[in-house]
């Protein structure tokens, strides 16, 4: 194997600037002359906005000036849009309200943008900000998504505040499977809604060129080309030509950095009207009210078994809560990338799906670490493992009986999965769990007073989030395929430009080690380049784990063209014919002969193009390529929670977590274990610790982290870490993708765990030692002896 190719664990090239405090994130940047930007936020979850007095602010030290709603539409900005179109089951399109990046006649949400202060020092932007008078009528609020009907209309285009009611699958196919059911299991769900935190919180600075008339927009994105289309050619800042987009070091964004949102939109059109240009960096509070949060759904499950324990139908009902407003793909999440995963790994024959998104006067929720697979998963896997208790079956023996076991398998809900080997993972996890003794533990944990309980989620999600085709029919607004570009300098080196967005998966390594095994040679001689509308071709960015899938993918298109290339090249300087060239381990030789010429040389002779000028050969060495792949990728596995709740106070302390996941090829193995550890500790934390919760007034209560508690390195345990391998048939790599795994896999495996230590299923996420506490005080005596 290449020391620094496909497969090697090598460190990651980025991580020398990361912990050396040398990276270049958005706040890291500032430009000549820049203003700063504060934002006046609505105290209010509903209210019309009769007035706004700013002169207060104006009159304050430093206040260059104060813009409103009204002063985006006299400039003909539009508002921000969501990119995927959902149908209801009667074939109307959804609802969708209007949405200005400043309020306009109406605040929806707690932290809806009103106004924004430009000022010389961003402490000045935050105090003129606290001057400016809004005269509101406050009107009355809903929050909860299963109360919106009846409630006062979040947006007038939508009066019972449902945004589509859809469907998916043959509901008289699944009533009919019901029918003929021996057992029938059922159960409520709420999914509880996330704060995503990544580290970096938002930022944005724009800056106009009067010379050029022109705009850059330093951002926090993970999609740095869709937000220059959506910038442009929906909200009409300026031409594509004429505004460029920068995502420079991103620290973290689980998806919350997909989005275009109102602050970046605001500094990019602000800079113009001040003429400086404009920054805005959030405080962890704004974050917390106005990132897009996630999950947020309830829901009503049942499985329909036969009397043998086989799987005959499934059906749900879910209502989605979108929060105020439609973010960018926020359509997308409970619909088609929640509805087909609810097959799961098992072969059922018939699901009906009913989905109602709904509006309500909160954040807008959009996709986060999973983006509607881990909701799918969380019904399935607590739906099966609760099955299996009440007809008295192992949860293995359970899942195995039901398992998918012959590929291509279509499942009724659009999915066709490609391969897998789902026994296999479920075996090897319950062999590096030590489930065998399990039944010990129990015991002894029971003798020091303790409750163990052992839980198993076997998971699938669908990553890639292609082809385009696909996806267009299902209603998305672009294609979601990936470009590259290979650019050979002449000493040999090369640079890949890359759609894809790396905002802490370690892309600069990654896809240097695909280049360094595929041109044989070393990691230090490929540099990576992303995040920057002028430098690289337009890309769809980093998501739903796609970018090795579809970014590699494109790489590897490009880099066979370079090969190719290069054996012209080689055969015109060798003075052979170019079918005899050969190319390995970073050498072009005449099949047959000693003859030969590294890949540094081929570079070279390419621009200085001596041997084949005149003939039918361009110099240079610089290709590029688009990659739409055939169908999605189907990760999947099993996670196996064991812990050990104390029945004094409720607190459960994961003993031993086993994770086996099927990621098809694996590039580097260091960095996929090192996405598990994470994806699962923000599955834990959804699972034990994380909810955002607001009042019936609309306010978030949980708006910080002295209310909103995420995971520390004590509440989560050593990860024993496995792989199977099926490599993935719709790529040329074989990769399935390995960024959302954890997250979706865990939430379920805490939760049967815990529930299986309690003996009943009464226990709602998160599982807070006072929630774990209240459901023990409903156990029946006996089995709290236990």
């Amino acid at each position: 194997m290449n020391a620094t190719g496909i497969g090697a664990a090598v460190r990651r090239k980025e991580d020398q600037r990361f912990i050396t405090g040398k990276g270049q994130y958005t706040d890291d940047v500032n430009r000549a002359g820049q203003a700063y930007a504060a934002f006046v936020r609505s105290p209010h979850a509903h209210a019309e906005i009769r007035g706004i007095d700013t002169s207060a602010a104006l009159a304050m030290p430093g206040v260059i000036a104060v813009l409103t709603g009204a002063d985006l539409a006299a400039d003909k900005i539009g508002g921000l849009i969501c990119g995927w179109m959902i149908h209801s089951k009667d074939g109307s399109p959804m609802k969708a309200g209007a949405h200005p990046a400043l309020a306009q006649g109406k605040v929806r949400y707690v932290g809806d943008h009103v106004a924004v202060v430009i000022a010389e020092t961003a402490l000045q932007a935050r105090d003129a900000a606290e001057a400016v008078s809004v005269d509101y009528n406050v009107l009355p609020a809903v929050v909860d998504p299963a109360k919106v009907k009846g409630a006062t209309a979040v947006h007038d285009v939508a009066p019972d505040n449902t945004v589509f009611s859809w469907q998916l699958g043959d509901k008289a196919g699944t009533d009919a499977a019901f029918a003929s059911a021996a057992h029938v299991t059922r159960l409520d769900f709420i999914n509880n809604r996330l704060v995503p935190n990544a580290i970096e919180p938002r930022a944005a600075v724009g800056d106009y060129d009067a010379g050029t008339d022109s705009f850059t927009l330093y951002t926090t994105s993970q999609n740095p080309h869709v937000a220059r289309l959506v910038l442009s050619a929906f909200i009409g800042i300026a031409p594509e030509n004429k505004l460029r987009v920068i995502a420079p070091d991103v620290g973290g964004g689980f998806g919350s950095k997909i989005f275009i949102y109102a602050e970046e939109t605001v500094c990019v059109w602000a800079a113009k009207r001040v003429g400086r240009p404009v920054k805005w960096t959030a405080d962890r509070t704004e974050a917390f009210l106005a990132d897009a949060h996630g999950r947020d759904h309830v829901t009503r499950a049942e499985l329909a078994l036969d009397a043998k324990g086989k799987m005959l139908g499934l059906r749900v009902h879910t209502i989605a809560n979108l929060g105020a407003y439609l973010s960018t793909f926020s359509s997308s999440v409970p619909t088609y990338l929640y509805a087909p995963l609810l097959s799961g790994q098992y072969d059922i024959p018939a699901i009906y799906a009913e989905v109602d998104g709904v509006y309500t006067n909160t954040a807008p929720v959009d996709a986060y670490r999973g983006a509607g697979r881990p909701e799918a998963t969380f019904v399935v896997e607590r739906l099966v493992e609760v099955a299996a208790r009440e007809i008295g079956s192992d949860p293995v023996a359970f899942r195995k009986k039901n398992f998918v076991s012959k590929f291509p398998h279509q499942t009724p809900v659009i999915m066709n999965y490609d391969v897998g080997n789902y026994p296999a993972a479920m075996d090897k996890a319950l062999e590096l769990a030590d489930y065998k003794g399990f039944a010990r533990r129990k015991r002894e944990s029971a003798k020091a007073g303790k409750l163990r309980g052992l839980g198993f989620s076997a998971y699938i999600e669908a990553c890639g989030i292609a082809p385009s085709q696909a996806v267009g029919s299902l209603g998305a607004g672009v294609g979601l395929w990936e470009s590259a570009e290979v650019r050979v300098n002449p000493t040999g080196s090369v640079e890949v430009l890359t759609g894809s967005h790396s905002h802490g998966q370690g892309h600069e390594t990654t896809f240097a080690q695909l280049v360094s095994d595929r041109l044989g040679i070393g990691i230090d001689q490929v540099s990576v380049v992303h995040g920057d509308t002028d430098k690289v071709q337009f890309g769809m960015g980093t998501y739903g784990s796609r970018s090795g899938a579809v970014g590699m993918s494109a790489i590897v298109k490009a880099l066979d063209k370079v090969i190719a290339k290069g054996r012209k090249v080689a055969a015109y300087v060798l003075e052979a014919a170019e079918s005899d060239i050969e190319f390995k381990d970073g050498r072009f030789t005449v099949a047959g002969t000693d003859k030969g010429l590294a890949f540094g040389e081929v570079a070279l002779q390419a621009y200085i193009a001596h041997k084949f000028s005149g003939q039918e050969l361009e110099p240079g060495l610089k290709e590029g390529a688009f990659y739409d792949p055939t169908n999605f990728t189907f990760p999947a596995g099993v996670h196996i929670c064991e812990l050990e709740i104390d029945p004094d106070t409720g607190v459960a302390r994961i003993d031993r977590w086993t994770a086996v996941d099927d990621f098809g090829t694996v590039i580097n193995p260091m960095i996929v274990e090192g996405q598990v550890h994470g994806g699962i500790a923000q599955g834990v934390g959804q699972a034990l610790l994380e909810g955002a919760h607001y009042d019936d007034e609309g306010q978030l209560v949980t708006a910080s982290f002295m209310d909103y508690a995420m995971p520390r390195a004590g509440d989560l345990p050593s990860y024993t870490v496995g792989m199977t391998v099926t490599p993935c048939p719709s790529n040329p790599l074989g990769i399935k993708g390995c960024g959302e795994a954890g997250a979706i896999a865990a939430p379920p495996a805490v939760i049967n765990a815990i529930t299986d230590a309690l003996g009943h299923e009464h226990v709602a996420m998160p599982a807070t030692s006072q929630e774990i506490w209240r459901a023990l005080q409903r156990m029946p005596t006996q089995m709290a002896a236990e």
